[in-house]
């Protein structure tokens, strides 16, 4: 297995607007193309936008989701990866020949479609539905998995991922920045982004504490370290609709180092070389080795029903059950 350059990039979306989205995605594959990457992953449903879809009814979302591989964006990830000799991942809405909607992120390379996923753990509209499997494949040769957002909360998610033989873990996000039960939690003022040129301190402060990048690596290494891993972690920066992102794409190795970040108060994409010595020096490879799931295999796997309840979400727009 040969060493495997990746990117992860950064950018603000616009609710809505593919044609927009996909030209930035365009630009930013370009740039990593010339950082030497072979590989660029982007946001959680970075082509349609994320948080504005809270606010629409199924009727809307079908009209901005699309068939996978049929549909447009598709085509457009395929050309841009061809023309930049570059594999890209980005996310959108997608729906089935029967009108079933669901959150989804694609691999596309030169020749179309390599992957799809759909998020396991959905919440941002009732009319979503839930994906029901893993998702493996293969990119020069390194073994990959895909887990959306909140499916990296819920560990085993991570190390069934694991267990299936991914060596690398894309994990597409729109997070941060939102209110929650733990302390320094909270919504960012957008008028920090709005004065970001004039006042670049505040929003990295902001950005940089509890409701942000502190929160971040209280977890997010830990899936990478645990598990012996890499982690390709990319998230959207400034306005979601009307929630402001701080971005922090970044690259973990399987020591849960952070080996490429993107630090800019803007769009940006880094690069980080993957070296496949560090997947069995890494701790989480001894560990992984050292199961005794004889002990444990019944308790993780009895019955029970999953609960999701999602706190910045207002009652009126929580899931239904």
């Amino acid at each position: 297995m040969q060493p495997l350059k990746i990117a992860t990039a950064q950018f603000e979306n616009a609710s809505g607007d593919k044609a927009y989205n996909l030209h930035v995605i365009r630009e930013l594959s370009a740039a990593a193309a010339r950082q030497g990457a072979q590989v660029v992953a982007f946001h959680e449903c970075s082509i349609t936008g994320y948080t504005f879809a809270r606010h629409l009814s199924k009727e809307q979302l079908l009209a901005v989701a699309e068939r996978i591989p049929e549909g447009e964006s598709i085509e457009a990830l395929r050309q841009i990866a061809a023309d930049n000799n570059i594999v890209v991942l980005a996310g959108l809405f997608e729906k089935d020949e029967h009108d079933r909607l669901f959150k989804a992120y694609v691999c596309v390379d030169k020749t179309g479609l390599v992957a799809k996923y759909r998020k396991l753990h959905p919440f941002i509209n009732p009319h979503i539905l839930p994906g029901d499997q893993y998702v493996i494949f293969e990119l020069f040769g390194w073994t990959c998995g895909i887990l959306i957002c909140y499916d990296n909360n819920i560990i085993e998610n991570v190390r069934a991922t694991a267990l299936l033989g991914a060596d690398v873990i894309f994990m597409p996000h729109v997070t941060m920045m939102t209110p929650s039960t733990r302390p320094g939690a909270g919504f960012a003022d957008p008028a920090l982004w709005a004065n970001r040129d004039t006042d670049p301190t505040s929003l990295r402060l902001e950005f940089d504490g509890l409701k942000g990048r502190a929160w971040l690596m209280k977890w997010l290494p830990a899936r990478a370290y645990d598990n012996a891993v890499y982690v390709v972690f990319a998230n959207s920066i400034g306005l979601d609709d009307d929630q402001l992102k701080n971005g922090c794409s970044m690259i973990l190795d399987p020591f849960g180092d952070i080996v490429a970040e993107c630090r800019q108060l803007g769009n940006e994409v880094v690069t980080a070389t993957c070296t496949p010595d560090k997947l069995q020096q890494a701790g989480g490879y001894r560990y992984r080795n050292a199961r005794r799931p004889n002990l444990y295999a019944e308790i993780i796997g009895q019955a029970h029903k999953p609960e999701q309840k999602v706190v910045w979400l207002a009652p009126s727009e929580q899931p239904k059950r």
